[in-house]
Parts: C-alpha cells; sequence; structure tokens
C-alpha cells in the first residue's frame, strides 16, 4: 500500500517538474523570439539611420557641386567677353564695360586679415580668461554670454556703430597722424570686423581650453611651474589646433561679410593705397550693384566676382586645413 502511495507521490512529482521544465522552456523561448525580433528591429533601424546620415552627407555635397556649378554658368558671359584679365584688371567701369576684379580682391583680403590681425590677442585672452582663469561662476556666465551676444547683434547694427561712433574716432585718429582724414575706409572696416569675429574663435579656444587634462597641468604645477608657464608651455600646445581652427572660422566669417563693410568702407572701386584708403570688398560690390546691373556683362560680371569669392574662401580653408593637420600630427 505504502509502496503504491509512493510511486503515486513519484509520478505526481515527476508531472509537474515536466510541466514546470517545459514552461520555462516556453517563457525562454519566448524570450528568444522577443530578443530576435528587437536585434532585428535595432538593426533595421541602425541600416535606416545609416543610410539618413549618409544621403544628407551626400545632398551638402551636391549642394556645395551645385552653387559653383551655378556660378560657373551665370558666369560664362563675363568669362567669354573679358577673359582671365577680368582678375587683375584694376578698372572697373561699366558704362563702358570695363571690369576689373583687383581692387575688390585686394580690399577683401586687406581687410579681412587686419581685421584677423587685430582680432586674435583679444580672442585669445578671452579664451584662456573664461577657459582656465575663470571657467565657472556669475562673472564667467556673463562673460561667456555677453561674448557670444557680440555673435548674435546683426551685422547693420555694426554699421550704424561704427557710422556714428567709430567713424569720427577713426577720422579723428588720421588727422593726428597725419593722413588724408576721411573716417571711412580699410582701418574702420577692419576694426568693425575685428569686433564681430572675436566670438568664434574666443569660443571655440575657450572648449579646447577647458578639455585640455587637468592631470598634465597638475604634473607641470608639481614641477615649479607658473600659471603663465603652464599656459605657454602646456594649454597652448595642446590646444593649437583648435585656437588655429577658430582663427579659421573667423577668417571665414570676414571674407563674407557684406553690410557692415558696405557701411564703412566708402565703396570705391579704386585699388586701395594704404590700410587708410577708401576701397570696397566683393560682397560689397556685389551687394551695392547686382540690382542695378542692366546689362548681361555686367551682371555676370559682378557673378564672377561672387565666384571668385567662393574660389578664394575655399583655397583659404584648403590651407587651413593642411595647417591644422601638421598642428595635429605634430
Amino acid at each position: 500500500m505504502e509502496t503504491s502511495v509512493n510511486n503515486d507521490l513519484i509520478t505526481r512529482s515527476s508531472s509537474t517538474l515536466e510541466r514546470v521544465i517545459s514552461s520555462e522552456k516556453i517563457r525562454d523561448a519566448v524570450k528568444g523570439i522577443k530578443r530576435a525580433r528587437r536585434s532585428h528591429r535595432q538593426i533595421k533601424a541602425e541600416s535606416v539611420f545609416r543610410r539618413t546620415l549618409t544621403i544628407v552627407g551626400l545632398s551638402m555635397v551636391v549642394l556645395v557641386l551645385g552653387i559653383m556649378l551655378t556660378l560657373i554658368v551665370q558666369s560664362l558671359p563675363s568669362i567669354k567677353a573679358l577673359g582671365i584679365g577680368y582678375l587683375w584688371g584694376q578698372v572697373w567701369d561699366p558704362v563702358r564695360d570695363n571690369y576689373g576684379a583687383l581692387p575688390f580682391l585686394a580690399g577683401t583680403l586687406l581687410t579681412s586679415f587686419l581685421a584677423l590681425a587685430i582680432s586674435i590677442p583679444f580672442s585669445f585672452a578671452v579664451a584662456i580668461f573664461l577657459g582656465e582663469y575663470f571657467p565657472k561662476g556669475i562673472f564667467s556666465g556673463f562673460l561667456k554670454n555677453t561674448v557670444e551676444l557680440i555673435a548674435a547683434v546683426p551685422s547693420v547694427i555694426y554699421g550704424f556703430w561704427g557710422l556714428a561712433v567709430l567713424v569720427p574716432i577713426v577720422r579723428s585718429f588720421e588727422t593726428s597722424i597725419g593722413v588724408t582724414s576721411i573716417g571711412y575706409g580699410i582701418f574702420t572696416s577692419s576694426l568693425i570686423l575685428a569686433v564681430m569675429v572675436i566670438p568664434y574663435a574666443a569660443s571655440l579656444g575657450r572648449s579646447m581650453i577647458q578639455m585640455v587634462p587637468a592631470n598634465l597641468k597638475e604634473a607641470a604645477y608639481s614641477l615649479g611651474a607658473t600659471r603663465w608657464e603652464v599656459i605657454r608651455s602646456v594649454i597652448l600646445p595642446y590646444t593649437r589646433s583648435g585656437l588655429f581652427a577658430g582663427v579659421l572660422l573667423s577668417l571665414g566669417r570676414a571674407l563674407g561679410e557684406t553690410m557692415a563693410v558696405t557701411m564703412v568702407i566708402g565703396n570705391t572701386p579704386l585699388m586701395p593705397k594704404n590700410i587708410f584708403s577708401t576701397g570696397n570688398t566683393m560682397a560689397s560690390v556685389i551687394a551695392n550693384e547686382l540690382g542695378e546691373a542692366d546689362k548681361a556683362v555686367y551682371n555676370s560680371a559682378l557673378i564672377e566676382l561672387g565666384l571668385v569669392l567662393f574660389l578664394v574662401t575655399v583655397v583659404i580653408n584648403m590651407i587651413g586645413k593642411n595647417v591644422i593637420g601638421r598642428f595635429t600630427n605634430d
């Protein structure tokens, strides 16, 4: 009797154990199916995301090539009529269909590089001050927001400020040094551009300085280095590629500026004799005269001026990328 009861209990236990095992297998199988479905969805989503990024990247390339192709096609009448002499011609006379781009090319490069030379000390000083001396705090936040606000001010506001404040100051300065006191010109435009491009190099430089590993600076301090020696020997060499990238970004901004420069440069189609002379830039002459171009060659010459500006920007960026690459490799 007891033997039969025990056998019955063993049978029931075995059947219960089999049901438990089978239910666990079913749960494991269900989990495996869910994991497989989730993995399939993740792979599909990743594939869609990768294709989307590829399409966006290719669209940027197509956009740049489309802009360049449009400029080339629209410039063909001027290229055929004027030839290569357009680039070094010094006379711009639409009445006689005489178009030379050299005064505007010289004005563009002169104002941009002079503005860059003026802005670099201020940009680096702000970057070092916010990145090393006061990286946090109320004053640091206020100064950082102020610098970023400079980049957000419309260029026409800078032009009005230049007319009301900067032109009289520059005119007084020119009188004191014995040059023709006009107030307008290359120098005034460069000062306004210098103020406008400071935030670009300063913001990128501040970010790069804050990314310097703390152990490098602590090692220098442990060897008895002063704050200035740490900045000169550790921070600046470590961040030089980023600092130069900020300078390159500022230069690109200065090359394409139109409204502020137009309001204070003087707008004369003449070769600048010095930094106090009046002149014109490629962007400003396009803005001033494109709406008045009543001849096909005149309109095409202005578009070719935009093509020259585009190519100058591309060449300068390629040179800058090469320099950044050398800094990084060193």
